[in-house]
């Protein structure tokens, strides 16, 4: 167990210098200093956090080059909810912030799908627009998202038609500008990455609330 926290720690480390957004490079004695280790023992976190998927390295003349996986940024993540769980006095809502983009263009076609629109009819208890608000998270709220997998969601099932199986999913009720509801729809499946989230709502979200790409909006999940 100590070795394991102290990868982890090895690992914030290299976070701190960069490594979750792109390329660190450094020595093991110099990556010694910043752990207060013999440079030994920096060279075996290295190998370890390796070996275990959580970065990626490429040694030449220059210094080892580091870079924090997608693995490796999970176990952070995780690290972060849990501090802001101890830190953070407990609240039954969270704040996600971003700025609109355009989608890949099928929210309209999934919510008309009547498999799903019967379900976010019932469930939501409202009549979804033939579309959706795609938003990228900016910022602490790409860590925040997953503070979704803490609350119970919506489930929306899966189902088959014309011999072609859907995925199901999770919605979580959100309030937008001037109260607007909607909900954020999680897919089993999705083409999206972690930091973009799609809202569902009764209203055409962009000309109800004045938005266009680029526009910066917080969603409150409820």
């Amino acid at each position: 167990m100590v070795g394991v926290m102290e990868n982890i720690s090895a690992l914030k480390k290299l976070a701190l210098l960069g490594g979750i957004d792109g390329i660190v490079t450094l020595s093991s004695p110099e990556f010694a200093e910043h752990i207060s280790s013999s440079p030994q023992t920096a060279s075996r976190r290295l190998q370890a956090l390796e070996q275990s998927g959580y970065i990626t390295r490429k040694i030449e003349p220059s210094g080892q080059k580091v870079m924090i996986t997608k693995q490796g940024r999970k176990v952070l993540e995780t690290e972060y909810m849990e501090y802001r769980r101890i830190f953070t006095r407990p609240s039954t809502h969270i704040e996600l912030t971003g700025k609109v983009i355009t989608g890949l263009g099928e929210g309209q076609y999934y919510t008309t799908l009547k498999g799903y629109h019967d379900q976010f009819v019932r469930l939501l208890e409202f009549e979804p627009y033939p579309g959706t608000l795609n938003i990228k998270l900016e910022g602490e709220s790409v860590g925040c998202r997953t503070m979704l997998n803490l609350k119970d969601g919506i489930i929306i099932d899966g189902f088959n038609s014309k011999n072609r199986t859907f995925g199901g999913g999770r919605c979580y009720l959100v309030k937008l500008g001037n109260g607007t509801k909607g909900a954020i729809m999680i897919p089993e499946r999705t083409h999206y990455p972690e930091d973009i989230i799609e809202i569902i709502s009764p209203d055409n979200l962009r000309e109800k609330l004045e938005l266009k790409d680029g526009s910066k909006i917080t969603v409150l999940v409820e």
